[in-house]
C-alpha cells in the first residue's frame, strides 16, 4: 500500500470521514453537523449529496495515498437508501465504519454487515425516554435500544454508544458507564462539548472531572496514541473479563489531540476540509474526476494546520483568535 501523505507538522493521513448527507430524523440540541452548522433542510434527496459513484471514485483515489480506513457520517447516513452500495464499493483495503442515531438499523444491520461494514457508533445520550427526548428532540429512544441490539446481534460490535457530555446529560453518565460495563458488545464514548460549534458556551462542562471520576472507578487505563486518548476499563472482574471500557474524545483546548490527528472530512456536497473545526479550508472537488480529487485531497493535506496553542491561540481576554501566521490561509474561494 503507498505511503501516506503527511502534512507540514509530521500528521500522516490514513482516515477520512465522509458525510453522505446532512438530512437527519432528530433535531439534536448540540449538534453542530461536522462543524458545518445547522445546514439540515428537507428529508428528501438532494441533488447536492455526493453520488454512490462520486463516493466509491474518492475513496479509490485516497486509497492511492495511504488511507486505510473511512468513516461514514450525515446527518443520519441511513436515510441514504444506497447506503449498502457504497460500503459494498468500498476498496477492500478499508476499514469501514459508520455513525448513526439508530434508528434504521433494525432491518438493515446485518445487510450492512454483509456489505462490508465493520463498526458502527451509535447516538445514545440518556438511558430514560424522557432525558433521551429532551435532548435528541425525537421519542424514537425504544427504537434506537433496538438499532442496538440489532448491530450487536449481527456481530458489529462492539457498538460504541456516543454521549455528548454538557450540562444537559453529565447527570447521566455514571448510569451509562454501569450500562456498558453489564451488557456486552457495547462500549461508551464520551465526546466532549465543542461550544465553539455550537454557540452555547454555558451548557460547557469540566471534562477534567469526568477524567478524574473515571480514574477512580477504572480497574485499568489505557493510552491510545489515536488523538492521545484514554481509555478505561470499568467492571472487569479478578481476571480482567468482562466489563466495559469508555473512552473520551476531548479535543477543546486539548493540543496534543490535534497533534495526533490523522483524518481530513467530505461533507456531503463534494468538499474537503482539513478540520472538524475549521470551514475556511473547504476546497470543492470540482466535479469528481480522478484528477480533480487527487489534487484537492493533496491540497488540503497541504494546507492542514494545527488547532488550538497554535493555530488557534487565546488572547488576553480568554477568548479563542486565530493565529495571525495562519491567517489568508488558502480557502474554498482561491
Amino acid at each position: 500500500m503507498a505511503e501516506p501523505l503527511a502534512d507540514d507538522f509530521g500528521r500522516e493521513v490514513t482516515g477520512v470521514r465522509v458525510s453522505l448527507t446532512d438530512r437527519c430524523n432528530f433535531d439534536c440540541i448540540y449538534c453542530h453537523n461536522e462543524g458545518l452548522g445547522d445546514t439540515r433542510g428537507p428529508m428528501e434527496p438532494s441533488e447536492d449529496e455526493m453520488s454512490a459513484a462520486d463516493v466509491v471514485r474518492f475513496l479509490e483515489v485516497v486509497e492511492g495515498y495511504g488511507v486505510d480506513s473511512v468513516k461514514f457520517t450525515g446527518g443520519e447516513p441511513m436515510l441514504r437508501q444506497d447506503l449498502e452500495e457504497i460500503i459494498e464499493r468500498t476498496p477492500d483495503s478499508m476499514e469501514v465504519s459508520m455513525t448513526t442515531n439508530g434508528t434504521f438499523l433494525p432491518g438493515r444491520a446485518e445487510d450492512l454487515k454483509a456489505a462490508g461494514l465493520d463498526r458502527v457508533n451509535v447516538s445514545q445520550d440518556a438511558l430514560d425516554p424522557d432525558d433521551f427526548a429532551e435532548v435528541t428532540k425525537s421519542g424514537a429512544y425504544e427504537r434506537v435500544l433496538e438499532g442496538v441490539k440489532a448491530a450487536v446481534d449481527a456481530g458489529l460490535d462492539p457498538v460504541k454508544l456516543n454521549m455528548v457530555v454538557f450540562t444537559h446529560t453529565a447527570g447521566y453518565v455514571e448510569e451509562m458507564v454501569e450500562h456498558v460495563a453489564e451488557n456486552e458488545g457495547l462500549q461508551l464514548q464520551l465526546i466532549e462539548y465543542m461550544p465553539e460549534l455550537t454557540g452555547k458556551p454555558e451548557w460547557n462542562v469540566d471534562i477534567g472531572r469526568v477524567h478524574d471520576w473515571l480514574a477512580k472507578e477504572a480497574d485499568r487505563v489505557e493510552h491510545r496514541e489515536m488523538h492521545d486518548r484514554k481509555r478505561y476499563f470499568v467492571g472487569e472482574d479478578a481476571d480482567g473479563e468482562g466489563g466495559g471500557m469508555v473512552e473520551i474524545v476531548d479535543p477543546v483546548e486539548n493540543e496534543e489531540f490535534c497533534a495526533n490527528c490523522g483524518r481530513v472530512r467530505v461533507t456531503h456536497e463534494g468538499y474537503l476540509k482539513g478540520c472538524l473545526n475549521r470551514n475556511d479550508d473547504l476546497r470543492s472537488m470540482g466535479e469528481m474526476s480522478r484528477e480533480e480529487i487527487a489534487e484537492t485531497f493533496e491540497a488540503v493535506v497541504a494546507n492542514r494546520v494545527p488547532y488550538y496553542g497554535e493555530y488557534l491561540i487565546e488572547n488576553d481576554d480568554g477568548e479563542y483568535e486565530i493565529n495571525e501566521e495562519y491567517l489568508g490561509t488558502p480557502s474554498v474561494a482561491d
